[in-house]
């Protein structure tokens, strides 16, 4: 009894301690912590070379999910587990010859299970809507020849579309396939989700590398070349599971601030820039936040979501099941890491939080020097953000992120090993993350409130969003 007294003097004074320090002392404090103590760099390194790939279904994932509980618990949290359903996929053979010549490809996820098909390319160019109206009903039975990234020549006011809309596109004008040529030069090949829903498309979906693809763009400009597709995937019920970790607020107990990164990987290498940089260094946060003691009013929700990969499946169902109980209101600011690592600036979809982060950023320049003084405002898809986005929540993290030469290459590919990680880009994530979240949690009032249903059209029209979702079909206004 007398231990346990003592325990508690001690623990009720380190936070009476911390509570009466400046802000720059705390960040001081999270400074020296991560400076001698991350272990984000570590595990990392760990995880990559006992669990290897990290896709969402497999048993690779499955290892990847308990790891992050373990590391969690180990830091003091009670961890919860968020189970999800959804239709997976697993790739195993594919052919490809274009004019009997064989190429090297990958299929891209969520291409049907079996596919043995030949036909007539069509050059798409960009591979945007504007490409196929101008080719009109010419595109029907075809198999759609495209670039993934945006063709040099190209406006520069031009929007690109995501492979998966790409996809999309070739299916409603009448495609039997597409082939997307990737953009790095050096024979790489990028895999990725192909669907816009998770679910299973009707035609199959490839990469091949930019050498290949500009060969075959080539030769369509002399004549007709015709290829033969054969493919085999396994499709199925799979499940995942998202990973969360709470610290209860001191003082708005009911209001809470997610910290979130996508924990899965696909399945060609470890994943190590894509996602591991960002998940592990939300394990990282956590732990320093639980070491130092931090005082937080607001609850800290730490969840390393899976399912990223293959749709946005993890943090969909986390907001579904958010709407659904009526916790969506309590959510008063999502921070998302992902492929994040030695970033130079803070943004937030939201101009109102902008006065706060460039106060946080005049703190944050006196133990990063080149951290960027000024936010900005930005909105975009495709990653854990989203949902919580799509529903009106304030989102506010890092940006501007420095990658090793070759890095960005590697993306979806291969050659995403631990090789191209840096542990100060690690350590920066962790020092500017926590010292976020410590100021977000201890406000008494947020500058930035939920968009209405209103807000949140006119700010994705802004920011010329609505051609995308719309594709996708999360588009839901008239």
């Amino acid at each position: 009894m007398k231990s346990k007294k003592l325990l508690t003097a001690c623990f009720i004074s380190s936070t009476m301690l911390l509570s009466a320090q400046t802000n720059q002392q705390v960040l001081d404090l999270i400074n020296q912590e991560v400076e001698v103590n991350s272990e984000a760099y570590m595990q990392l390194k760990k995880a990559t070379e006992t669990i290897g790939h990290r896709a969402t279904g497999t048993e690779n994932g499955k290892k990847a999910e308990e790891y992050a509980a373990s590391l969690l618990r180990s830091y003091g949290y009670d961890v919860s587990f968020q189970e999800f359903t959804f239709n997976g996929w697993n790739r195993k053979s594919l052919d490809l010859k274009v004019n009997n010549q064989p190429i090297k490809a990958v299929a891209l996820a969520h291409s049907p299970a079996n596919v043995k098909l030949s036909g007539e390319l069509i050059d798409l160019g960009n591979g945007l809507e504007d490409d196929y109206k101008r080719l009109g009903d010419k595109v029907k039975g075809k198999i759609v020849f495209a670039a993934l990234g945006l063709l040099d020549g190209t406006a520069k006011e031009t929007e690109n579309l995501h492979r998966s809309e790409k996809t999309a596109l070739a299916e409603k004008y009448g495609a039997k396939g597409i082939i997307l040529f990737n953009r790095p030069a050096g024979g790489i090949l990028l895999t990725g989700t192909a669907s816009v829903t998770g679910d299973i498309i009707k035609i199959p979906a490839i990469n091949i590398s930019l050498e290949d693809g500009l060969k075959i763009k080539e030769q369509l400009t002399k004549g007709k070349e015709v290829a033969k597709i054969e493919m085999k995937n396994d499709v199925g019920p799979m499940k995942g599971r998202n990973i969360i970790a709470r610290k209860i607020g001191s003082k708005f107990t009911n209001e809470k601030i997610v910290l979130g990164g996508h924990l899965d990987s696909w399945d060609l290498a470890t994943g190590a820039i894509d996602n591991g940089v960002g998940s592990f260094s939300v394990i990282d946060i956590a732990r320093t936040y639980k070491k130092l003691n931090l005082q937080n009013d607001r609850t800290l929700e730490f969840v390393l979501f899976m399912g990223e990969e293959v749709g946005l499946l993890g943090s969909k169902f986390y907001v579904e099941q958010a709407i659904k109980d009526g916790s969506i209101n309590q959510i008063k600011a999502m921070s998302n890491m992902d492929m994040t690592t030695n970033p130079k600036a803070y943004y937030s979809t939201m101009e109102a939080n902008l006065s706060i982060l460039n106060d946080y950023a005049k703190d944050v320049q006196k133990v990063i020097p080149d951290f960027k003084l000024n936010a900005f405002t930005d909105v975009g898809l495709h990653s854990d953000h989203q949902p919580f986005m799509l529903q009106g929540v304030p989102i506010i993290g890092l940006s501007d992120s420095q990658f090793t030469k070759g890095a960005l290459n590697c993306y979806h590919a291969n050659c995403d090993t631990f090789d191209y990680v840096e542990e100060i880009g690690l350590k920066n994530n962790v020092i500017l993350e926590t010292y976020l979240l410590y100021r977000l949690s201890n406000l008494n009032d947020l500058p930035a409130k939920r968009w209405t249903e209103e807000e949140i059209k006119s700010n994705l029209i802004k920011g010329n969003l609505e051609t995308p979702l719309r594709i996708s079909g999360d588009w839901r206004w008239k």
